[in-house]
């Protein structure tokens, strides 16, 4: 079974989900906005949600860890909880 390993910042906004990711890509670290802004208890661990396997987080998210490119910010992807920046670490 596939997996992967992975890191995200949710937040209430796709607006704010944008501007993060803006700041990411111009040289902020993901995990000190993930601290600073993540609405999720792993925003105090920098985002990091460990290693999962396929089928074990909503299906927004299984579609973008286990198809996009590692190492890239992704997002705002949307599920029931709000918007999220995912960031793929490693996936086998």
């Amino acid at each position: 079974m596939a997996q992967a390993s992975a890191r995200h910042i949710l937040v209430d906004s796709e607006a704010k989900c944008q501007e993060l990711k803006t700041e990411i890509e111009n040289g902020r670290d993901f995990a000190e906005v993930a601290k600073e802004h993540s609405t999720c208890p792993s925003g105090r661990s920098g985002g990091d949600l460990g290693t999962f396997t396929q089928g074990q987080m909503v299906p927004e998210f299984d579609k973008v860890v286990f198809n996009e490119e590692l190492n890239t910010v992704h997002g705002p992807v949307k599920t029931q909880f709000g918007y999220h920046l995912l960031e793929v670490t490693d996936r086998s």
